[in-house]
This record gives C-alpha cells, sequence and structure tokens, in this order.
C-alpha cells in the first residue's frame, strides 16, 4: 500500500544516521515501550468515548509505535516490517483452521480452547524450561487483566470454584485478613500483601460473573470523575471551590450528583 510505504519511509528518514531527527535515532526498544503502552491506552480511550475521528488518529500512533520497532530491527538486521506483517498472518492463519482450513467448531467455546492447544504447542519447548499451564501470560499486563488471565488458564485444568458462593465468601475472608493488619498495625508490605489478595479475588468474582474488571473499573472511574465535577461545577455557581468547602458539603453534593445521574441513566449505580 502507497501509504503504508509512506510510513516506512518516513520514519527510515526519522532514524537517518546523519539527517534525521536526534531524539528518534536515539531511541531503542525499551525506551519505546512505555510510549506504546500509553498510545495502547489512548486506543481504548477513544473507544471507550465513541470517538471514532480520535480513535483513527490513535491508532495511527499505534501503528507508528509497531513501525518504530521495526525500523531499528531492521538497521540490527534481524528484521523489517514486512517480516512482522507475514508473522502475524501466518499465526493467524494456522490459529484460525476453521476459517482457512478443514476444522469446523460448533460453538465459541470449542474454538477458544482449540486456539489454547494450538498456542500451546506453538510455545517452543526445552528442559530447562518445560511447559507450564500459565506460561505465555506478559508480566506487563494491567494487574487485574493478568489476574484474569492466570485464573483463565488454572480453570482450564480444574482448578477454580464452580460457583460464585466460594468467590464471595473467600472475599469476605480476604477483607476480613485486611481488617486484621489494620487492627495490629501491620507494616505496610504486609497490608499490601492482603490488598493484593483482595483484588485478586474481585477479579476472580468478575471472572465468574463474565465480566472485565478492567473495563469495570474504567467505568467507575469515568462515573466518580463525572460526579465530581458536578461538585466543582455547582461549588462554582456559589463562587467557592472543593478548597473552600467541607466534606459534609461535598458529600451532599456527591448524592444530588447520583439522584441526578440516575434520573438520566437508570442502570447507573
Amino acid at each position: 500500500m502507497r501509504e503504508m510505504q509512506a510510513l516506512l519511509d518516513l520514519m527510515a528518514r526519522l532514524r537517518d544516521p546523519e539527517t534525521g531527527c536526534p531524539w528518534d535515532r536515539e531511541q531503542t526498544y525499551a525506551t519505546i515501550v512505555p510510549h506504546t503502552i500509553e498510545e495502547a491506552y489512548e486506543v481504548a480511550d477513544a473507544i471507550a468515548r465513541e470517538d471514532w475521528e480520535e480513535l483513527r488518529s490513535e491508532l495511527g500512533d499505534l501503528l507508528f509505535q509497531v513501525v518504530f520497532y521495526s525500523q531499528i530491527a531492521r538497521e540490527e538486521g534481524r528484521f523489517d516490517f514486512a517480516d512482522v506483517a507475514r508473522s502475524i498472518v501466518e499465526k493467524m492463519t494456522r490459529r484460525h483452521p476453521h476459517v482457512f482450513g478443514e476444522e469446523f467448531y460448533a460453538t465459541a467455546a470449542e474454538q477458544t480452547a482449540a486456539w489454547e492447544r494450538i498456542k500451546a504447542a506453538e510455545t517452543i519447548k526445552t528442559p530447562e524450561r518445560p511447559a507450564g499451564v500459565l506460561d505465555g501470560i506478559p508480566l506487563a499486563l494491567p494487574a487485574l487483566t493478568r489476574a484474569v488471565k492466570l485464573q483463565k488458564k488454572a480453570a482450564r485444568v480444574g482448578f477454580d470454584w464452580g460457583a460464585i458462593e466460594p468467590v464471595l465468601a473467600k472475599l469476605a475472608e480476604e477483607i476480613a485478613e485486611v481488617r486484621h493488619e489494620i487492627a495490629i498495625q501491620a507494616p505496610p508490605e504486609r497490608l499490601a500483601d492482603e490488598l493484593g489478595d483482595v483484588l485478586f479475588v474481585v477479579a476472580n468474582l468478575a471472572r465468574h460473573l463474565k465480566l472485565d474488571p478492567e473495563a469495570a473499573l474504567r467505568g467507575t472511574n469515568a462515573k466518580f470523575e463525572r460526579r465530581f465535577r458536578r461538585i466543582e461545577y455547582w461549588l462554582a455557581e456559589d463562587g467557592r471551590t472543593p478548597t473552600d468547602s467541607t466534606l459534609a458539603e461535598m458529600d451532599a453534593l456527591w448524592e444530588r450528583a447520583k439522584i441526578e445521574e440516575r434520573e438520566r441513566f437508570p442502570l447507573l449505580g
């Protein structure tokens, strides 16, 4: 594609040792990673806001990250963008035998199970590193997302509760342990450990409810932001800021914001 080639040429120009951009020339795989993660989140944000023009722009930024890595690898003689594209085409073809081959799966669950089997077969195994049930889950994933993926893999070999009630009981147990650590004034590392257990069980509860905990938390973050901005708006009408008001006043306005929002969106909590 002409546009894709133009992007590849632009990246090569930016990295040119003599005439390129000093900042772009200095970058390495590792230094680009934070930008890649940020761009991925900005894509997710544009989708959450249903801002399709912004999504087009953010997808371009994310694609630029792929081209950046590919250019560095090309300079080092490792691979180039064509190799990256070829690799993903081959992988997706291999993992969709029901589309590009003769396999047939009656349900999405069967297809997902087959996907995991094919993916596991692709993993390089050695005597020094035998295959493990939890292999293949990136450490850099958001913690709640990674928790769900770990739990899903363990569940496939039977390490899972069969109902929601035991999960709720475990959540109550973990919260009680946090209360205990607070009561005995435990050191921060102990509190962090117990709080981590609570969050892990919350992720497990979300999985059993077939909900995405990251998406749920993003929704609550947005709800908090909307309601707090209403508090700021109403205070500003009175010539004040949150700093100038009491907790009781802000709490009353928070309840007002909740009522206002529930009247407009009855399904919101």
